[in-house]
């Protein structure tokens, strides 16, 4: 015969008020799992969570002063470069300045220079006119003296005479010389 199973009425209703026994231990080992995860495994999450985040805020706040630093460092390597700049700029008016002013002191030494040679030219002029003047005279004495002794046929060979008589020639010959330019410069 046919076997049948015998189970009482208050077994197989289920009831979904009364909790059933396995519900109960695995709600205990969900509730046990949950206070060792809460316990011992998201504090160190967490707690690794927020000094990444600390360490992240600090890397934003060093990268934003170094970007302030940076700025800063730029702007005053650009106010060194003006500053370098006008420097530069006030050295080669100095130097421009200091050129003119060289320049102007080599002509003026250049000028000095020239009018010394001038001057000295003219000295050395005056001083060789006369030599050629002295010479000439006393030359021209000899020559007039000895060509008068040969005109007159007598020697005139004192010295103070002809000396006195060449003088006297010459002499007339100057004056002869002035009066002919001061008539052509009264003429012109």
């Amino acid at each position: 015969m046919a076997h049948v199973d015998v189970v009482p009425m208050a077994e197989k209703t289920n009831n979904f008020l009364v909790p059933n026994g396995t519900f109960i231990v695995e709600l205990i080992a969900f509730a046990i799992i949950f206070f060792i995860l809460a316990k011992y495994v998201v504090p160190p999450i967490n707690k690794a969570m927020t000094a990444r985040q600390e360490a992240i805020r600090q890397e934003f706040a060093d990268a934003d002063a170094a970007k302030q630093q940076a700025q800063s460092a730029e702007e005053e390597f650009k106010a060194q470069l003006a500053d370098a700049r006008k420097e530069a700029a006030r050295i080669r008016d100095e130097a421009r300045d200091q050129g003119k002013s060289i320049i102007a002191e080599a002509k003026e030494q250049a000028q000095v220079e020239a009018q010394r040679v001038k001057d000295q030219a003219h000295a050395q002029i005056a001083a060789e006119r006369q030599a050629a003047l002295t010479s000439l005279r006393s030359e021209l004495g000899t020559l007039a003296t000895s060509l008068a002794g040969r005109i007159v046929g007598e020697s005139l060979e004192d010295d103070d005479r002809s000396a006195r008589v060449v003088d006297r020639f010459l002499a007339d010959l100057e004056t002869l010389e002035v009066s002919k330019t001061s008539r052509d410069g009264a003429s012109a």
